[in-house]
């Protein structure tokens, strides 16, 4: 059977600044989506990662279905109105254009999504962030499908002897998709060359060069790109087939355990830890530190049976010290250094704005 799964997420209002969406406006969301069950989608699955909330649908309309993601988009509108309504910050924040014009793909929230023939004990995974950029992935995505000291089937699983194809987006092209396509490992240095820059290249879907199959979908939106100015965090989120010929859910969870250093966190114009927390967690250190929830699902004729929350296990009780740890020690550090993002990426403009008035004070000396 084949099967299109869709993760669509997006930041529409949060209590006390950007610490958690209301309950409200989860119910609202799971009410409009409920609604549509069994006429235009099989299942879904709704949470929260810090002031966003993800939505996880299952359905058979293949990829930018305009009915699923209008659903999305009208649901996402709901949950703005109520956060109007109760006045929350943020309302409608991620929404950034008046009208649904055909899919959500550039109008503001973050979209991942594949369409592939159902397997017999299908596993998926659900990533999301917050607080970051869809860049703070490709260091997990490289350690899941290309390292074998995170992947140890690429080693042992004949299914993923062969690797990988990672197709990359360029995404400050703008005017048009720019898309490079370089097969791992004979490319490895090819790879690593593009994605060491989380702010310009990005990881967009994964394929199984043995199977042709997709392995993983990432979204790549940068809003500032699209609105011309600061927004909001980008926010990623990402699907991640497990098992089988693609990694184990161990060997997908394992490169979290790095809680490896991305921009966002205050005003999204630093560096902080990307942590690994359970679904619903909230914000309220520095409005971070960057985190990320993960849950894992079987999917059956399309139905997505038992969700499990990955990071709620114990053991990332000690990685989330770790983070908490590196999120004081690089935040001791103020705005000296790499502990605040470079001049262009920085989210807000003032620091922009001084530097012009500075400029023509600056004087000529004599060496």
């Amino acid at each position: 059977m084949k099967i299109t799964i869709s993760a669509i997420k997006a930041d529409v209002g949060s209590i006390g600044g950007h610490i958690e969406p209301d309950v409200s406006m989860i119910n609202i969301v799971k009410k409009r989506l409920e609604a549509a069950k069994g006429v235009d989608l099989i299942d879904y699955h709704v949470q929260s990662v810090g002031d966003d909330i993800g939505i996880l649908i299952s359905h058979t309309g293949g990829v930018d279905c305009e009915k699923i993601h209008k659903l999305c988009w009208d649901s996402f509108i709901d949950a703005a109105d109520v956060a109007r309504d109760k006045g929350l910050y943020g309302a409608g924040q991620d929404l950034l254009k008046d009208s649904f014009s055909g899919n959500v793909k550039g109008m503001g929230p973050g979209v991942a999504e594949m369409e592939f023939e159902e397997r017999n004990g299908e596993t998926v995974l659900m990533i999301q962030a917050d607080k970051t950029e869809p860049g703070a992935f490709n260091l997990p995505l490289y350690l899941m499908f290309a390292d074998p000291m995170h992947n140890s089937g690429l080693m042992l699983s004949p299914k993923m002897s062969k690797g990988f194809t990672f197709n990359i987006f360029d995404v400050e092209e703008t005017e048009h998709n720019s898309v490079i396509s370089l097969d791992m490992p004979e490319h490895l240095y090819d790879v690593t060359t593009l994605i060491r820059n989380n702010h310009r290249y990005v990881i967009d879907t994964i394929f199984s060069r043995k199977t042709g199959e997709i392995a993983a979908a990432s979204s790549t939106t940068r809003l500032s790109l699209i609105a011309g100015k600061y927004v909001g965090k980008d926010d990623p989120v990402m699907l991640i087939r497990a098992q089988g010929g693609f990694p184990a859910t161990g060997e997908i969870l394992s490169p979290f355990t790095i809680a490896h250093y991305v921009s966002g966190f205050m005003r999204g114009s630093h560096h902080g830890p990307l942590t690994p927390v359970p679904i619903n967690s909230n914000v309220s250190f520095f409005d971070g530190p960057p985190i990320v929830t993960a849950i894992a699902f079987n999917v059956k004729n399309g139905k997505l049976s038992n969700v499990v929350d990955c990071f709620a296990n114990k053991f990332w009780d000690a990685v989330r010290d770790k983070a908490y740890q590196k999120s004081l020690y690089i935040r001791e550090q103020g705005f000296s250094g790499p502990a605040m993002l470079e001049d262009s990426e920085l989210e807000y403009g003032g620091i922009t704005e001084r530097l012009d008035k500075l400029k023509d004070k600056f004087q000529k000396r004599e060496k």
